[in-house]
Formats: structure tokens, C-alpha cells, sequence
């Protein structure tokens, strides 16, 4: 049909694969964790949102509600403050007994000089990505591993953090991310050693360019869109569709991933490696001139 979705923007997984777990989704409000959360919920989940912005949440809970018939918890949480984050996870618990996954998903950027930044900037940044997941980790991870003495850890839990791709390349002009981020991805791989044996799992998705409405139009201004298409920085020519990264969160945040943990994978149509390649601008290299270069080759070889 004219109208169907393309294949890489339909739903994945079977339709229980989420069926009766609990998971949590920092900066589950808007955007990214909004899109992801609500593939969770028709899997069959139940979910708790959190933010720092209540009536935000309660709105998108009923909304999602409504969308998919599950049931979601809104709970305002300020990933920074460790006391808060305590009194969530006790909420989210009283409500639906235990929790199951906990998607670390709130963050913060911007793009500027990194020697126009005050540290107080610098600080915003750290505080939410890596000190706010860090604090999310560690909370959860205290409880799942004081929860699973009785059955000896045999309910398997999962961390999945979103990361960056230039987590691990790094970037300019968003040096504060790029740092926060590259910390999350050494507390993800770390502990995915360290507490496995509480069976909990620890992986990552670094996402390339999936543009929300809100998110990207602060981080990157229409005139700076216009200037940098980012599609012609993207092998497969197109940015992502949320779907496409719903399906992967879910994936990696059910128990059919089981066998993956201390991963990192990149979703970005190929961006990084086409960054990375020091002849990969010779795709702009049209086929004639292609006659050319091989001629020059060979006349180089007989000389």
C-alpha cells in the first residue's frame, strides 16, 4: 500500500516479549524515551516516566495510556539528587511490586565553544548524564542485588543506557556530553563484569541522528539544519525513525538478548564509520573521473 511505514519504521518484537515487566525510563517524557516507552507498553509492560517536570509526565502517561491500554506511573525525579532517585524506585515498587529494567535515558546538551563554557555550564551537563545515571545505576543495582538474595538472583534485570557515538570517538563543540557519555559507557562495560553475577545486564545503544521536534531544534537551529544537512553525513542517506530505535531498546531490554551484555551498539546507518575513513569522501568522485584515475594508476605502474 501507498501509505504502509517502511519496513524499518514497523514494530519488531512479538507482542508479549515485555509482557509483565516493570521498567523505568528516566527522561521518559518527551522525545526518544516517550517513542521508546511506548513501544514498551504494547509489548506488554508496565512503565514508570520520570523527569523533572510533572504535569509534563502525567500528560504523556495518560496519553500513552490511552494509545496502548497499559499502564504508566509518572514520577517526578531529578536524576541529580540520589534522595529522590531513592524515593522513585520505592514508589515505583509500592506500585507494581518490583521492577524489572531501568533505561537510563535523561540528558542534556549543548552545542558551543567548549572556551565559552563557565564550569557551571560544564557542571550541568556531568551532573545529568553521567552523575544522574551513575546515581539511577547504583540506586537500582542496590536494590536488585539486596531483592535477589531470596531466590539467589534467578530474575534476570537489565540496565540499557543511551549513550552517543562520539562517546567513544569524541567531538568538538560538545566536549561536555562526549565526556559525560564516555563515562556511561565505561560504567556500562564495567559493570556488566562486576554484577553480572547478580544477573543484571548491563548494555548500551549509541544513536546516531534521530530527530525530535523539541531536542534537536534547541541543540541544532533551523539555519544550522539548513547549512549542515546531516543526511549527507549518513551513508544510508536518511536520518533514524524512532521506531527503528524502540525496536532495538527493546530488544536489548528483554530476556531475548540474555546472551548480550557489556555492549555497545551503534545505530547510526553508518555515520561513524564513514567519518572514520580517510577515503570515504571519494564517494563524491564521478564514474568518468573514475576512467581517469585508472589510467593514471596504471601509466604510474609501467614508469
Amino acid at each position: 500500500m501507498e501509505n504502509e511505514k517502511p519496513y524499518y519504521a514497523q514494530p519488531m518484537m512479538r507482542e508479549d516479549a515485555l509482557k509483565g515487566k516493570t521498567i523505568v525510563i528516566t527522561g521518559g517524557g518527551t522525545g526518544l524515551g516517550r517513542a521508546m516507552g511506548t513501544y514498551f507498553l504494547k509489548l506488554g509492560a508496565n512503565l514508570v516516566i520520570t523527569s523533572r517536570k510533572l504535569d509534563v509526565l502525567e500528560a504523556t502517561a495518560k496519553e500513552m495510556e490511552a494509545e496502548t491500554g497499559g499502564t504508566v506511573l509518572a514520577l517526578a525525579c531529578d536524576v541529580r539528587d540520589y534522595e529522590q532517585i531513592e524515593a522513585m524506585l520505592k514508589a515505583a515498587v509500592e506500585k507494581f511490586g518490583s521492577i524489572d529494567g531501568l533505561l537510563n535515558n535523561a540528558a542534556g546538551n549543548f552545542i558551543s565553544p567548549t572556551e565559552r563554557l563557565s564550569h557551571r555550564a560544564y557542571d550541568t551537563i556531568v551532573d545529568i548524564v553521567l552523575k544522574g545515571t551513575y546515581y539511577c545505576t547504583l540506586a537500582f543495582g542496590k536494590y536488585w542485588i539486596e531483592a535477589g538474595k531470596a531466590d539467589n538472583y534467578a530474575s534476570p534485570k537489565t540496565v540499557l543506557s543511551i549513550v552517543t557515538t562520539y562517546a567513544e570517538t569524541g567531538s568538538g563543540y560538545v566536549v561536555p556530553s562526549a565526556t559525560s557519555k564516555a563515562g556511561v559507557v565505561a560504567l556500562t562495560k564495567s559493570l556488566a563484569v562486576e554484577w553480572a553475577k547478580y544477573g543484571i545486564r548491563f548494555n548500551g545503544i549509541a544513536p546516531g541522528a534521530f530527530p525530535t521536534k523539541g531536542a534537536w531544534e534547541r541543540l541544532m537551529p533551523k539555519n544550522l539544519q539548513d547549512k549542515f544537512d546531516i543526511k549527507k553525513r549518513v551513508p544510508v542517506k536518511r536520518v533514524g525513525d524512532h521506531q527503528e530505535l524502540a525496536n532495538l531498546a527493546a530488544y536489548l531490554i528483554s530476556d531475548y538478548s540474555s546472551y548480550i551484555n557489556g555492549q555497545i551498539i551503534t545505530i547510526d546507518g553508518g555515520e561513524v564509520a564513514q567519518g572514520g575513513g580517510q577515503f570515504s569522501m571519494l564517494e563524491h568522485v564521478p564514474q568518468e573521473m573514475w576512467d581517469m584515475v585508472e589510467q593514471m594508476t596504471r601509466s604510474a605502474k609501467s614508469s
